[in-house]
């Protein structure tokens, strides 16, 4: 697999058109290439863009969390769910933010199909993915790593359950994440600080099943686990969370025990 990580401009909130912005900065593309490209950007060209003046971030983080835990002191952060993903303070960010919090966008696999489209049609290809990239931590371990929240172009998991192993051995529960995969490859070479490389291009790839389509709501779905057939359930379920927004009772995380 080859990573070509894009240097592009410093991104702001006077910059407003997505399209423009991918154009300008992707000059050639291969056929069967991925391409990522930082939530952050994708948001600020939303205007997903609010004032820290405004409003305090605790409430903000709320705001957007589907569910929510008690702040953490040591860390002055909460733990949260949004859309089915495990991740401190909502998505919300300040680095790199001019003085603002910068949001999750508001479809991340909208802006991943309509970067797609346009690519596809201006280079002439068939097989092309768009992958939408944020950072995360993950539990017991230090540091971040790369996490899809939209994509469009190619499928987001290779099902091995019922094939063989080297040995004969049959799979029941092997499904390799392949966007997840991309993602954190992706923004190992955007990285962290000042480096400027918010767009990746991904070549070269191996084990990719590229469509034409981008995922139906089904399929988004599918891509989730639900959280009670999630092996970590125990442990996510042992906490109170909080939400304040509205859902079913199949949509809970937990039951009635936990106070959702």
């Amino acid at each position: 697999m080859k990573i070509v990580p894009i240097k592009t401009k410093i991104v702001t909130n006077k910059d407003g058109d997505l399209i423009q912005f991918v154009d300008e900065h992707i000059s050639s593309l291969k056929e069967k290439s991925i391409i990522a490209i930082t939530s952050k950007v994708v948001a600020i060209m939303e205007k997903r863009i609010v004032n820290n003046t405004s409003i305090e971030k605790d409430k903000l983080v709320i705001e957007e969390a589907d569910y929510y835990l008690p702040k953490i002191k040591k860390y002055n952060l909460r733990l949260t769910i949004k859309d089915n993903v495990l991740i401190p303070a909502a998505g919300i960010d300040e680095s790199n933010a001019f003085g603002n919090f910068i949001l999750w966008p508001e479809d991340s696999y909208k802006s991943a199909r309509k970067i797609r489209n346009f690519l596809a049609k201006k280079f002439r290809l068939k097989n092309l993915g768009v992958v939408i990239t944020d950072s995360k931590t993950m539990p017991l371990r230090w540091g971040t790593t790369g996490i899809s929240i939209g994509y469009s172009g190619f499928e987001a998991l290779n099902n091995y359950i019922g094939k063989k192993d080297l040995f004969g051995r049959e799979l029941k529960y092997t499904m390799a994440n392949v966007a997840d995969g991309l993602a954190a490859a992706a923004v190992l070479a955007m990285g962290e600080g000042k480096e400027q490389n918010p767009i990746v291009i991904c070549e070269d790839l191996e084990n990719i099943n590229f469509n034409s389509n981008s995922p139906s709501l089904l399929q988004r779905k599918q891509f989730n686990i639900s959280p009670k057939d999630d092996l970590y359930y125990p442990i996510l379920s042992s906490v109170r969370w909080r939400s304040q927004k509205k859902t079913t009772k199949a949509e809970r995380f937990s039951d009635k025990r936990q106070g959702i």
